[in-house]
Order: C-alpha cells, then sequence, then structure tokens
C-alpha cells in the first residue's frame, strides 16, 4: 500500500456458490480522487463495494480502508465510509429532516450537533424547503440526494457510490454530478461505480474496467481512450432497415475492434486507423445505393472503449445481482 492510496485490494475473491463473482481482483484508489469504476452488469462492481462496505466477507483475498482491514476491523471501516447503494435507503414516513437527524444521533453526534449538521447538509444538497416533508412525496432525485446526505453525516473521508444516477432524469443527474464534484474538492476519495461512460468521463480521474470479477484496464480517461488508435468513424444511415447490411459491407475497414452497432437509431460507429477510409466507407456505401444522413469521424469515446475491452453492453439484469440478492 502506498502512503496515497485510500483504498487497497490485493488479490481479493469471492464466490457466490459457482458463480465467481471478483477473481482475485487488484485495486489502489489514490487518496483525494473520483475513481471509476466501469463494467457491465455482472462484471463484479457491486460485490466489490459491498465487500469494501463490508456487507460481504470476501471469499479470500485481503482489502483495506485506510488502512483498515474489512474483515479484521470491520468497525474501524464502517466509521471511515459514506455509502450510497442503487436504491435510496431512506425512511419514507419520516421527513428528510428527521431522516438525517436519526442517521446523526447513530454516528453518536449530540442532539444539537446533529441538528445542526443535518440542517448544513439539507441546504447543501438543495433540499432545505422540502426539509419538514415527508420523505413519501420526494422525486426520485430527492431521494437519491437525501440518501447521500445522510452517507455524509459522519464527515467520512472515503464515500462508496454504487451506480447513483441509475434511473434519474438529466437534472438530478447533474445535480449529483455536482455533488461529487465538491466531495472531491474538500478532499474526500470517492469510489464510483457507473454504467454512464459520460459519468465516468466528467468525474473520475481514474478509472478501471471491470470484467469477469478483474481489472481489464485502468488510467486516466485520455489514456483509456488512447488504447483504441486511430479514430472513429460514425455513420448514420438514412433507413435503420439497412444497418445489417451496411454492417457487413464496411466491416472489412475497421481496425480490429468490434462494431458497434445501434439498429434503432441507424448508426454504426468503427474504429478506423486511417482517416481516409471514411472515403472508402461513402464509397462503398453508394455503390449499394445506402443512403447516408450523416458520416463524422471522431475521437474515441468511453463507449468505443468498453465495447473493445468486455465485448458487450451494459445488461438490465446479472447473475452477479441475483446473487446477491439470493446471498442476502
Amino acid at each position: 500500500m502506498t502512503s496515497n492510496s485510500a483504498i487497497v485490494v490485493q488479490r481479493l475473491s469471492r464466490s457466490f456458490g459457482e458463480i465467481r463473482a471478483l477473481d482475485e481482483l487488484d485495486l489502489e484508489v489514490p487518496a483525494g480522487t473520483v475513481f471509476g469504476l466501469l463494467g457491465p452488469n455482472g462484471a463484479g462492481k457491486t460485490t466489490l463495494v459491498r465487500v469494501l462496505a463490508t456487507l460481504l466477507e470476501p471469499s479470500s483475498g485481503h482489502a483495506a480502508v485506510l488502512g483498515h482491514d474489512v474483515v479484521a476491523e470491520p468497525l474501524a471501516v464502517r466509521r471511515r465510509i459514506g455509502l450510497a447503494g442503487q436504491f435510496a435507503a431512506v425512511d419514507a414516513e419520516l421527513t428528510g429532516r428527521e431522516n438525517l437527524e436519526m442517521v446523526g444521533r447513530l454516528c453518536r453526534l449530540r442532539a444539537a450537533d446533529a441538528r445542526a449538521r443535518a440542517r448544513e447538509l439539507l441546504e447543501r444538497f438543495e433540499l432545505l424547503e422540502a426539509a419538514d416533508r415527508r420523505v413519501a412525496g420526494y422525486s426520485g432525485g430527492m431521494r437519491r440526494r437525501l440518501d447521500l446526505a445522510a452517507g455524509l453525516i459522519g464527515r467520512p473521508p472515503v464515500v462508496l457510490l454504487d451506480e447513483p444516477t441509475t434511473g434519474l432524469d438529466p437534472r438530478s443527474r447533474q445535480e449529483l454530478w455536482r455533488i461529487v464534484e465538491e466531495l472531491r474538492r474538500d478532499g474526500t476519495t470517492v469510489l464510483l461505480t457507473t454504467q454512464y461512460l459520460d459519468e465516468a468521463d466528467r468525474l473520475a480521474q481514474q478509472i478501471a474496467v471491470v470484467e469477469h470479477g478483474r481489472i481489464a484496464a485502468l488510467g486516466t480517461p485520455a489514456e483509456l481512450k488512447a488504447t483504441i488508435g486511430g479514430s472513429v468513424l460514425s455513420i448514420r444511415l438514412a433507413h435503420a432497415t439497412d444497418v445489417p447490411g451496411a454492417t457487413a459491407l464496411l466491416a472489412g475497414l475497421a481496425a480490429g475492434e468490434e462494431t458497434r452497432v445501434d439498429g434503432a437509431d441507424g448508426e454504426i460507429r468503427l474504429a478506423v486507423a486511417n482517416p481516409a477510409m471514411s472515403a472508402e466507407a461513402i464509397r462503398r456505401l453508394d455503390e449499394r445505393r445506402l443512403q447516408v444522413a450523416s458520416i463524422e469521424l471522431q475521437q474515441p469515446s468511453l463507449d468505443d472503449v468498453f465495447l473493445a475491452l468486455t465485448g458487450r453492453p451494459a445488461e438490465s439484469k446479472s447473475t452477479e445481482h441475483a446473487a446477491i440478492e439470493e446471498a442476502a
């Protein structure tokens, strides 16, 4: 462990019966940064968060938060972390203020300190006007912000966010992004799992792509995009029904990476080593009389990196989540 590491994971494994959710995973998260954890559903992201939060014990290996082992010193770890999962864990029958004051008291704050801290967070998370309303009447975004506020009551130096913006509208996502950026500026270490690649690109200083319980790639957003090499050719066809034929026609132009296809939007994206390939693509499509709505040569995105590394998009349900739910 380096002196600048807030989280250290060494050869960490966790199995659920025959399912190996984590497979000797190694990871170090620098202190004071937002560290993005990307991967398709079932890759092991949620399992890792639950191990770090002391909610699951590893099958083997070692994990520590700020030098405290998650198995040998679970109470020390819990006192140093904040946690917000995929679903807001707040009491709908209490008001927003009552939820935060209750958590403050559970964190052993004096009553007056719990009230002061609750008000501070309600104001910071723009919930002060709704503070005395029952949470049952809050929107999804408001509940998610309240849940994150509850995780910050004790001013934890490390915050674990497991897909915190899943299902939120664009405005609510932007609000949570602002909060995460504020946490980093305050020196908090944030481990963020997400399937929104623009979110990782915007917030994270470092990103690890997880696949089959291991780290498939690690680096800054710019470093990961550079692994694709060359450029990405984005072609949108006038008729979505032409996509299968056009994809086969253009396959030979790709620079060895997986071709991304969006049949509904009529878009084909392929990595190309030479920008001149765009002219060749137009020639081939024109020969077959396939109408092109737009064509653009772009720099690689994290979406392109994600597909190239995992070979598959995110899925709505996974064996990992099913196994965790059954174990719980």
